[in-house]
C-alpha cells in the first residue's frame, strides 16, 4: 500500500491547520503539525534566514517521520500542515530572496492543497501580512511556487463544509490517479 503525503500550502490565516485537524479525523491518519509555529512561539517572530532554513530542515524531518509510520502501519494518508516549500515563500515574503537549501529541497509531497485568501484574515499574535495585498502577494508567490516545482496540487476555495469538501474530493481524485 502506497501512503499518499498531502501537504496543506497557503499564506498565513487560510485555515490550514483547521482543515488538517477536520481531514485527519475523517481520513483517519496523522495530521504534522507546523513547526515553525511553536519555534516563534518559543523564540519569538524575528528570525532570520538561518532560523528559516532550521525551520524547514526541522519540519522535513517530522514530514519524513510520519510518512514513514503510516507507511509501517499501512495507512493510505499522511497530512503535513506545511513543509519547506512554504518556508521559502516566507523566505521570499520576507527578505526578497531564499536560501539556496531551499532550492535543493525535492522531498515533494504527492499532493499540495493551495489554500485560498477567501477567508477573513484572524490576527493571532504571530501573524504578519494582513493587508488584501501582502495576502495576494504571499498567495501568489505560494502558487508560483508550486508551479515551478511542477507539483500536484489543488486550489482549495470556500468556507466551513465547501472548503472541507473541496479539499477531500482533491484526495479522493489524487488517490485514484495513484492507485489505478
Amino acid at each position: 500500500m502506497t501512503t499518499l503525503r498531502i501537504c496543506l500550502h497557503g499564506p498565513e490565516s487560510t485555515g490550514k491547520s483547521t482543515l488538517g485537524t477536520r481531514l485527519a479525523a475523517h481520513l483517519g491518519c496523522e495530521v504534522v503539525p507546523e513547526y515553525g509555529r511553536a519555534y516563534c512561539e518559543a523564540h519569538g517572530t524575528d528570525i532570520g534566514m538561518a532560523e528559516l532554513v532550521h525551520i524547514a530542515q526541522q519540519q522535513d524531518v517530522m514530514n519524513r517521520a510520519a510518512a514513514a509510520r503510516a507507511a509501517e502501519l499501512e495507512i493510505g494518508q499522511v497530512l503535513f500542515d506545511t513543509d519547506p516549500l512554504i518556508t521559502a515563500v516566507w523566505a521570499e515574503m520576507m527578505f526578497g530572496q531564499r536560501d539556496p537549501w531551499f532550492d535543493s529541497f525535492s522531498s515533494y509531497a504527492d499532493l499540495y492543497l493551495l489554500l485560498d485568501i477567501d477567508l477573513p484574515f484572524v490576527d493571532d499574535g504571530l501573524r504578519v501580512y494582513a493587508s488584501p495585498e501582502q495576502r495576494q502577494r504571499f498567495f501568489d508567490l505560494c502558487k508560483a511556487e508550486l508551479d515551478r516545482r511542477g507539483v500536484r496540487y489543488a486550489l482549495i476555495r470556500g468556507e466551513g463544509d465547501a472548503r472541507f469538501d473541496t479539499a477531500l474530493r482533491a484526495i479522493e481524485i489524487s488517490a485514484v490517479a495513484d492507485n489505478p
